[in-house]
């Protein structure tokens, strides 16, 4: 029978070339069991596109997360995806004797290395192949940096291992490990030591954590003069900047149209006070400084909308649950639930939304100094909710509701309420409470049937 032409195996080894892993695992599943010699010759090109891809992985691992864009958004050294598939190409071609040695258990580092300097020299040596394109200027200095990095990627290497423990408490022996590294890659470039945090900064899933190597680089490092002036300015700018952003969206967030942004406003809250409490902790900022004036006008802004979002909160809630004056013997009047008038769904939606806004930033309210306030709110809407609960549920019991089920409905949304906020205690009584409400007792069915 016959296989694959040639035509067929270049347009399959494009597709496959763009492949993610996960639909290439799928593909590969389903041609296993194919019979017949073109799907044996299929699967022979997957293995292939599969054993190529783990080598391109473990050569290319310092530089991997720079061939895409930052998860969390803040400024860093990127690629475009499409050029690390041509530059492994390109690199793995001129040592193709050494490739086996990238296979198995135990993957030769100094080969890694060694493919990584090709692949530096090639980028230097064929730019167009590597990155196809008009030769402007933004192109040619993102080429330099690709090929400055692909310089101390085998540096890169030996550090990342130790990246974890920079992170945490080290010892001296480990910062002095951090430091010959950079003294290393400074004898190789004069911007190696930046050059190198560049690439242990794009492998770090919170951006935050950058500070912590920061502060292990110099003894004066934490001294905001030292580090103003220094080539590592720039991660402290980028997190301000990130900061600023986010200050940005939360202030624009608006209640009443954005609910669906709720999630993604305690989002920019929670990093926004992971990233002003590590850098209060890891820099001795000047109040007047550039940086010093930037924390403190980001802290105040984010500090005041989030107190204007827990009034707002409360506020959503009276809407969700209105009460009104009932009489209740000659001028004596209360307030009782309003159950007879339907609620619009997105005043439910927006109350569920800010109270989830309330229960999940308990972190950040400290951060901001709304912490007190937060848990008053809390503390104040368990109680109102749960007298609420009691005085429906008093009303299902006695019979005197218009709409049992609409009633019943109420007592569902006060429970889901409570445990937003977090008062699960409060939440399972209401619970308990409405899973017999409107049921008449054993003795009233007894008397009942009696009769």
């Amino acid at each position: 029978m016959a296989g694959l032409t040639v035509a067929h195996k270049v347009a399959i080894a494009a597709m496959l070339e763009l492949c993610p892993d996960d639909m290439l695992r799928a593909v590969a599943g389903a041609v296993a069991s194919l019979p017949g010699g073109k799907a044996a010759e299929l699967r022979i090109m997957l293995a292939d596109e599969h054993r190529d891809r783990v080598r391109r992985r473990f050569v290319m691992a310092p530089l991997v997360p720079m061939f895409r864009a930052r998860p969390d958004g803040v400024e860093a050294l990127t690629f475009p995806p499409a050029v690390l598939a041509r530059l492994w190409k390109a690199a793995s071609s001129r040592e193709p004797e050494l490739l086996s040695r990238l296979d198995g258990n135990e993957p030769s580092v100094v080969v890694a290395d060694r493919i990584c300097l090709a692949a530096a020299a090639v980028v230097r040596d064929q730019p167009g192949l590597i990155w196809p394109g008009a030769d402007d200027p933004a192109r040619l200095a993102a080429l330099e940096d690709l090929a400055a990095c692909l310089d101390l990627a085998h540096l890169a290497r030996r550090g990342l291992p130790s990246l974890e423990v920079w992170l945490k408490r080290p010892d001296g022996d480990q910062i002095a490990e951090l430091r010959l590294l950079l003294k290393d890659c400074a004898d190789i470039r004069l911007d190696g030591a930046p050059r190198v945090l560049e690439i242990l900064f794009s492998n770090l899933d919170d951006a935050v954590l950058i500070l912590r190597i920061l502060t292990q680089t110099s003894r004066a490092v934490d001294q905001e003069n030292f580090l103003s002036a220094s080539e590592l300015a720039g991660f402290v700018d980028r997190l301000i900047a990130g900061v600023d952003l986010r200050a940005a969206r939360i202030a624009a967030f608006k209640p009443a149209s954005d609910m669906a942004r709720v999630k993604d406003v305690i989002a920019d809250l929670t990093w926004c006070a992971n990233v002003l409490g590590e850098l209060d902790v890891t820099l001795t900022l000047n109040p007047k400084s550039p940086w010093g004036k930037a924390v403190r006008d980001g802290r105040v802004a984010i500090a005041g909308r989030l107190s204007a979002l827990l009034r707002a909160a409360d506020k959503a809630v009276d809407q969700a649950l209105p009460m009104e004056r009932v009489q209740i013997a000659g001028r004596m009047t209360r307030k009782a639930p309003q159950l007879a008038v339907p609620i619009a769904s997105e005043t439910i939606l927006a109350a569920r939304s800010l109270l989830r806004l309330v229960g999940s930033v308990r972190g950040p309210a400290s951060t901001f100094g709304c912490e007190a306030d937060r848990k008053v709110l809390v503390e104040a809407l368990t109680g109102r909710l749960s007298d609420y609960a009691d005085q429906v549920l008093r009303m299902v019991n006695d019979a005197e509701v218009p709409d049992e089920a609409r009633a019943l409905e109420k007592i569902d949304f006060v429970a889901q309420c409570l445990e937003l906020i977090a008062a699960d205690d409060a939440a399972r009584t209401v619970r308990r409470r409405a899973a017999v409400a409107g049921r008449p007792s054993e003795g009233a069915e007894a008397s009942s049937r009696a009769a």
